[in-house]
C-alpha cells in the first residue's frame, strides 16, 4: 500500500494524518499507526483502492442509514436509497406514540449507482424542524422493501437545571474511598456520600458533591484502584454499599449480626490507620457480610421491588451478573477463561448461569443495593437543599479484559488503546491501557450503548462531569506495542454524542460539566457553550495565551463552566504551592527537560498569582494556608455558574491523588484522606476542622 493512497483512505474515514502538538509543531502520522488504526476500523489493507471505493458504496447498500441524531427546531434531511424510479412511502413513528407523514422530498440529481449489476437511485426528504424530542424511528417502504432508522432528535440548549434558578452554585469535589468515617470499612462509601452532601448543604449552602466515578470494577483481589478504569460503567462498584443501611440487615440472626459485627471490626483494626486506602481487605470482608445480608428472606414489597428492578435491567444487567460470577472462579481477565466462556453468547455461558444461578442472583442484588442508595444519597442530598445533589463524574473507558467488552466486544476497536498525546504536564503522552469504541459500531448500534450509559450514570444524579470530553469529538488512539507519542486522533460523530448527552440529562433534570482541559481545539469549546454544556476551568491554567500568558483576570474567565483551583489530576493546592508535583514527576523520570528549569518556571508562574492575589487584596500574607485561601477568594470573582472546592484543599491535604502517566510507580488512587501535618482524618473530623470552614467561607461568599 502506498503512503498516498494509505493517508487518502484515513482522512475518508476520520483518522488524523497530521496534527498540531501543544509546542505549536506540525506532525504527521507514522505510516505504521495509521496502518494499524484502519485495520482496527476493519479496512482491508491489501487493495487500498477497493477499500476506499467499498467504503464510499456502503451507504448504497442500505435503504436508510442506522441513525440520525439531529438538533430540536433545524430542519434535517435522510436519503434513502431503492431501487432507481421507484416510488418511496416514508413517516415518522414518534417515540411517545403516533405518526408524523410531512416528510417533504426534495431535489436529488445524484445519477443512480450500479450495485452488483442493479441500478440503486437516491430520494432525499426534508424532515420537519417541529418533531418532539426523543427516541423515533423513521420508516420507508418502496417496492416491497421496508426499513428503519433511529432519530433521535436532541435539545439544542441544556444548560442548567431550573432545580439551580438563576444564581451561581458551588459545590465539594471529593475522591470518596478516601473519607473514611467511623462507620464505613476502611474505604469511603454511600453511607459517607450521603453524609458529605448533607452536611456540607446543610451547614454550607453546597449545591452539589461531585464524586469520582464510583463505575464497577472487578468483584476480585486485586481490585484496579483506579476509578477509571472500570470492568464496566452501566454498574457501581458494590465496594461503596453501606452493609448496614440494607433493610434486611435488621433482620439478620443473632449470629449473623454478631459475625458481620466481626467481620466489621477486623477491617477496622486493619486499616482505620492505614497510610493507604486497601480496597482488597475491605472488599473482602464486605463481600462476606453482603453474603449474609443477602440470605435474609425479603418481604413481599421487596421482593416485587427487586424483581421490577432485574427487569428493568433486562439483558445488559443478566450479562453483567453473569460475567462477575465467572469471574469470581475464573479470574477477571476474560481472555483466560475457558475458551467457551469467553463470548456471551456461546450455549455454555447460559448452562454457566444456570448452573450458578445463586451466584449470579447475588450479583443482581448488589446491583439493586447500590442503586437504592444511590437513590437514597440523591434524595437526602436534595432534602437538604442541594440544587443539584450528587454529581458523578463518567471514566473516558473501560478495562479490555473486563465485563463491558465481553457483554458487546463488537462495538470496540482490538489492539487499540486510548489515551492522550504529549502536554505540558505529561511530555510523554499518556496510555490509558483502554480500548476504544468504534465509531462505525456505534452508528450501527443506533449509539444504544452510548445511551444506556449515560441514563444510568444520571439516573440518580443532579449532574454528570465528563472526563475528557474531546473524546466525543475525538481519541487518541494508540496501537498496542507502540509509544503515547506515536499515536493519532479519530473523529466521533460529536453532534450525535453531545446531543444524545443532552437530551439524557435533559430529561434528568441534570447539568452536564465536560472536562474540557489540555489539547483542545478552540472550536471545542465554542460548540459546548452553544449547547449548554459547562466546560471546566482550572485556575492555575487560565492564563491570557493570547497575550503576555499572565494569570487570567478573574472577570475574564468563562461564565458557562466549572470552576475550581485544582483537580485529583494535580496535587492540591498545598502541594502545587510548594513544587511538589514537578519534584514527583522528576522522581518518576517523566520530565524532558532539567528538574531545575522546571523548579524555575513553575516557581515564576506560581509568583503570577500570588502578584495577582496583592493586586487584588485577597490575601494578608504569603504564608501557604493564606494562599490557598485567597486563591478561592479569587476563583470566588469569576464569573463561573458552578465553582467547586477539593476537600483536599478544604482540610490542608498535599498529597496528589493521582499522577498522569503512571500506574504502580506511584500509590495513585490509593492515598487517604490526611490534613496538612499529614494527620488521617476521618469524616467526623472534616465536619468540625476549622479551616474547612474558613475556605468554604472563601468560596461561599
Amino acid at each position: 500500500m502506498s503512503a498516498e493512497s494509505l493517508r487518502h483512505l484515513a482522512a475518508e474515514v476520520g483518522v488524523a494524518t497530521d496534527f498540531w502538538d501543544w509546542q505549536g509543531q506540525h506532525v504527521d502520522v507514522p505510516d505504521a499507526t495509521l496502518a494499524a488504526v484502519l485495520a482496527a476500523l476493519g479496512h482491508n489493507l491489501d487493495d487500498p483502492d477497493a477499500a476506499l471505493h467499498e467504503h464510499r458504496l456502503a451507504r448504497w447498500r442500505r435503504m436508510l442509514p442506522p441513525v440520525r441524531v439531529v438538533t430540536q427546531g433545524q430542519w434535517a434531511t435522510v436519503d434513502v436509497h431503492v431501487h432507481h424510479g421507484d416510488p418511496v412511502e416514508i413517516w415518522i413513528e414518534l417515540e411517545r406514540g403516533g405518526a408524523r407523514h410531512d416528510l417533504q422530498q426534495q431535489t436529488n440529481d445524484h445519477p443512480p449507482v450500479d450495485l452488483d449489476g442493479a441500478l440503486i437511485g437516491e430520494a432525499t426528504f426534508a424532515v420537519p424542524a417541529d418533531l418532539p424530542l426523543g427516541y423515533h424511528v423513521l420508516r420507508a417502504r418502496s417496492g416491497g422493501h421496508e426499513a428503519g432508522m433511529a432519530w433521535i432528535v436532541t435539545p439544542a440548549w441544556l444548560g442548567i437545571p431550573e432545580s439551580m434558578g438563576a444564581e451561581r452554585g458551588w459545590g465539594l469535589a471529593t475522591q470518596l474511598y478516601s473519607v473514611r468515617s467511623a462507620d464505613s470499612w476502611g474505604v469511603g462509601d454511600l453511607g459517607d456520600l450521603t453524609d458529605l452532601a448533607v452536611w456540607s448543604a446543610a451547614e454550607h449552602g453546597a449545591s452539589y458533591v461531585l464524586v469520582n466515578p464510583l463505575h464497577a470494577v472487578q468483584p476480585v483481589a486485586p481490585m484496579e484502584p483506579s476509578p477509571y478504569l472500570p470492568t464496566t460503567r452501566r454498574f457501581a462498584n458494590p465496594m461503596y454499599l453501606r452493609v448496614e443501611d440494607i433493610p434486611e440487615y435488621a433482620g439478620l440472626s443473632g449470629s449473623a449480626r454478631r459475625q458481620v459485627k466481626r467481620l466489621r471490626n477486623d477491617v477496622k483494626r486493619q486499616l482505620d490507620g492505614a497510610d493507604r486506602i486497601d480496597r482488597d481487605t475491605s472488599w473482602t470482608a464486605k463481600r462476606s457480610a453482603l453474603q449474609l445480608v443477602h440470605q435474609v428472606p425479603r418481604r413481599v414489597g421487596r421482593e416485587l421491588a427487586f424483581q421490577a428492578f432485574c427487569r428493568e435491567g433486562g439483558t445488559t444487567l443478566e450479562r453483567y451478573a453473569t460475567w462477575c460470577a465467572i469471574a469470581e472462579e475464573h479470574g477477571s481477565d476474560w481472555s483466560q477463561w475457558p475458551s467457551a466462556l469467553q463470548s456471551h453468547d456461546d450455549p455454555a455461558v447460559a448452562a454457566y448461569a444456570a448452573e450458578h444461578a445463586d451466584r449470579v442472583n447475588f450479583q443482581r442484588w448488589l446491583a439493586w443495593q447500590l442503586d437504592e442508595q444511590l437513590a437514597t444519597g440523591q434524595a437526602a442530598a436534595k432534602r437538604a437543599g442541594m440544587g443539584l445533589g450528587v454529581m458523578h463524574d463518567l471514566a473516558v473507558g473501560v478495562n479490555r479484559r473486563g465485563a463491558e467488552t465481553w457483554s458487546m466486544p463488537d462495538v470496540f476497536a482490538q489492539g487499540i488503546s486510548v489515551g492522550a498525546p504529549p502536554d505540558a504536564y505529561s511530555q510523554i503522552g499518556q496510555d490509558w491501557g483502554q480500548p476504544p469504541w468504534r465509531p462505525e459500531r456505534l452508528a450501527e448500534s443506533e449509539y444504544q450503548p452510548f445511551r444506556s450509559l449515560v441514563a444510568s450514570v444520571l439516573k440518580h444524579a443532579g449532574g454528570v462531569r465528563i472526563d475528557h470530553v474531546l473524546g466525543l469529538f475525538r481519541l487518541w488512539w494508540i496501537p498496542d506495542g507502540m509509544p503515547a507519542t506515536e499515536g493519532t486522533f479519530v473523529r466521533y460523530d460529536h453532534e450525535a454524542l453531545v446531543g444524545i448527552v443532552a437530551l439524557e440529562a435533559q430529561r434528568a433534570g441534570a447539568v452536564v460539566v465536560g472536562e474540557d482541559v489540555g489539547t483542545v481545539e478552540p472550536w471545542v469549546r465554542d460548540y459546548l457553550r452553544g449547547r449548554g454544556i459547562l466546560g471546566t476551568s482550572i485556575l492555575f491554567f487560565e492564563r491570557d495565551y493570547a497575550g503576555d500568558g499572565r494569570p487570567l483576570a478573574p472577570e475574564l474567565w468563562r461564565e458557562w463552566a466549572l470552576g475550581s483551583v485544582t483537580t485529583h489530576d494535580l496535587p492540591p493546592t498545598l502541594g502545587y504551592l510548594a513544587g511538589d508535583h514537578v519534584r514527583l514527576r522528576d522522581r518518576l523520570g517523566m520530565l524532558t527537560r532539567p528538574v531545575a528549569d522546571e523548579l524555575a518556571d513553575d516557581a515564576a508562574a506560581r509568583q503570577d498569582w500570588v502578584d495577582l492575589l496583592h493586586a487584588r487584596g485577597l490575601i494578608a500574607n504569603e504564608t501557604p494556608e493564606e494562599l490557598v485561601l485567597g486563591l478561592h477568594r479569587l476563583l470566588a470573582q469569576t464569573p463561573s455558574r458552578l465553582q467547586c472546592v477539593a476537600l483536599v484543599d478544604a482540610v490542608g491535604d498535599r498529597r496528589t491523588q493521582n499522577q498522569p502517566g503512571t500506574v504502580d510507580q506511584y500509590p495513585n488512587w490509593r492515598v487517604p484522606l490526611t490534613d496538612s501535618t499529614g494527620a488521617l482524618l476521618t469524616l467526623e473530623q472534616v465536619f468540625t476542622h476549622p479551616r474547612v470552614r474558613e475556605v468554604l467561607a472563601a468560596i461561599g461568599r
